[in-house]
């Protein structure tokens, strides 16, 4: 049975991130990021934050908005409607951490996906077409979220192309590897390091030759730093 449960520093729940760098990880525009996240217009965000002065969110935030942002990519998320199914969420959930973060509770990955789909589904009256459109799309979102025993995420796998079916699973963001930077999976090796070093003017085939990788995995760590340089 899952204990569900957090420490009080728990690197998943710490301030990690800005705004402008969950947008660039997720390759969704920093003013919807700042919308989830803070709120705007009277409308609370979707999400609970760790940091407010300045904004700064944590990894379980960026999976959290990681889901969100596979939501939008079926139908623009609208705050009243998105909230309403959340808090069906909330009220559907067994423990404190999935009523913190419902977005990425544990019931997602069961019965509580089809519920969650079909109670927004019928907020904004979309077709059983269109739910199921959806749920094969959170269904890829959610696959890509690494969980720990206790059924909390560990590692997510962010997309890196935007045909999302075919962006492989080579990088990897981990709070407790490289200050939770996306990293090339099995390594500490940043993202970042291998973008600026490819701007530089080096190739991707001496960089693989560098780090001893396949040059598939250079490629998409540039892709997920510069999407149309690689």
């Amino acid at each position: 049975m899952f204990r569900n449960k957090l420490t009080k520093n728990d690197p998943r729940e710490l301030p990690a991130y800005t705004i402008t760098e969950v947008a660039h990880y997720l390759s969704v525009p920093p003013a919807t990021i700042r919308y989830w996240s803070v709120g705007r217009d009277g409308y609370e965000s979707l999400i609970e934050v760790p940091e407010h002065t300045p904004t700064l969110l944590s990894f379980l935030n960026l999976t959290e908005l990681h889901m969100l942002a596979a939501v939008r990519r079926t139908h623009q998320v609208k705050m009243p409607s998105i909230r309403q199914a959340i808090d069906y969420l909330v009220k559907i959930a067994d423990n404190k951490v999935d009523k913190r973060h419902p977005l990425i509770s544990r019931v997602l990955e069961t019965d509580g996906l089809d519920l969650f789909i079909q109670e927004y589904g019928q907020i904004i009256n979309i077709s059983k077409s269109g739910q199921i459109a959806m749920r094969e799309i959170i269904s890829g979102a959610l696959n890509r979220i690494d969980r720990d025993p206790d059924g909390i995420p560990i590692k997510l796998f962010p997309y890196t192309r935007s045909d999302f079916q075919r962006s492989p699973e080579r990088v990897i963001i981990d709070p407790t590897i490289s200050a939770g930077r996306p990293v090339l999976a099995g390594t500490g090796l940043t993202t970042e390091l291998i973008a600026e070093r490819y701007k530089a003017g080096e190739s991707i085939s001496d960089l693989a030759k560098d780090y001893e990788r396949a040059e598939e995995d250079i490629e998409e760590a540039i892709r997920c730093e510069l999407p149309a340089a690689a």
